[in-house]
């Protein structure tokens, strides 16, 4: 009867000794697997950046195109030599003055004037046909450039280069990332 004690022992401790075995090797797969997937979430993050960054530049410059042309139709002021180019991002942001008539003309209806500018129709605007001025926000906000954290851009004036990195200070006519950093393409982020 001792003898089978033993033999029942025997089977144990070789089995506990598997099972240790199946658990370092089990980590180990799970290590390099999981060193395998670290470098595709970086490369997915950075797409992820890169596709905001393109972005945010188009609608920056979509806003600088919609202030040029209202300015090339007569619709809002514009200061002498600036070309019809916004002066800096804050005025997109900020909002000019136009005629309810001339948002019209800019591709804004009344009903979205009156949300932009901030009046109800009940609130002061007569009717959405009036020529009454109002204030036309060509942008929410000047959005954060993904690369560097922060809502700085670069930006380059009609009378400056094309491939300029200062700022002549006289209109916006473009703006570009501040980032030194070099894209999946090959290409760098101040360059697009």
């Amino acid at each position: 009867m001792q003898q089978r004690i033993s033999q029942r022992r025997d089977p144990r401790n070789t089995q506990a000794g598997l099972t240790l075995l199946e658990l370092i090797i089990a980590c180990g797969i799970l290590l390099v697997l999981s060193s395998a997937a670290v470098p595709l979430a970086r490369v997915t993050v950075k797409r992820q950046r890169e596709a905001e960054l393109r972005r945010s530049l188009r609608e920056m410059r979509d806003a600088i195109d919609r202030y040029k042309n209202a300015a090339d139709k007569n619709l809002i002021r514009i200061e002498v030599g600036s070309e019809g180019y916004p002066p800096d991002l804050e005025t997109l942001t900020m909002g000019v003055t136009v005629s309810s008539g001339g948002a019209s003309q800019i591709g804004i209806s009344a009903a979205t004037l009156a949300n932009l500018s901030g009046t109800a129709q009940g609130a002061g605007v007569s009717s959405p046909s009036s020529d009454a001025p109002s204030k036309v926000r060509f942008l929410r906000k000047v959005p954060v450039d993904p690369m560097t954290g922060k809502a700085e851009w670069g930006l380059r004036a009609v009378q400056d280069d094309p491939d300029s990195h200062s700022w002549g200070g006289h209109n916006v006519f473009d703006v570009y990332s501040l980032s030194t950093d070099t894209a999946m393409d090959g290409t760098n982020y101040a360059d697009w």
